[in-house]
């Protein structure tokens, strides 16, 4: 999957914010740490590095949910950033975002910390950011 259809993607997984640009998704993976792992209607952005990885995006098509492919690519993500030497993995997610919340706990994450306000909404309004964090397995 290209770093555009990945940005095309992320929007239409995320109309209430902001989606990533192509240009943000490319500059990301050519960060030192910077990986995707991709699969059906959906990829995952992180990057590891230190002994630690951080899941910056986790997007499946709208039509595509419900059909285990979050759950895949999330242990996609886990696996590549225990191989890329990653102990620790954490994320922020949504509040509101019952989904994921749901998707990350049944994955053995466990909420560590909020952010006030720091999603902004398009519409206006903001949502507070969970912080998450696993160990992961090596």
């Amino acid at each position: 999957m290209t770093p555009a259809q990945m940005a095309a993607l992320h929007a239409r997984a995320f109309p209430r914010e902001r989606p990533w640009s192509a240009a943000e998704i490319a500059a990301l993976m050519d960060t030192p740490g910077g990986f995707a792992v991709t699969g059906p209607s959906g990829f995952a952005l992180g990057r590891a590095i230190a002994g630690e990885a951080e899941l910056l995006t986790i997007a499946v098509a709208p039509e595509a949910r419900r059909q285990g492919r979050g759950r895949a690519l999330l242990a996609a993500f886990e696996a590549e950033a225990a191989r890329r030497g990653a102990a620790r993995g954490f994320l922020e997610v949504a509040e509101d975002n019952a989904a994921a919340r749901a998707l990350y706990a049944a994955a053995g994450w466990q909420e560590t910390g909020r952010r006030p306000g720091y999603y902004a909404l398009a519409g206006g309004g903001r949502v507070d950011a969970l912080l998450m964090d696993k160990a992961l397995a090596r």
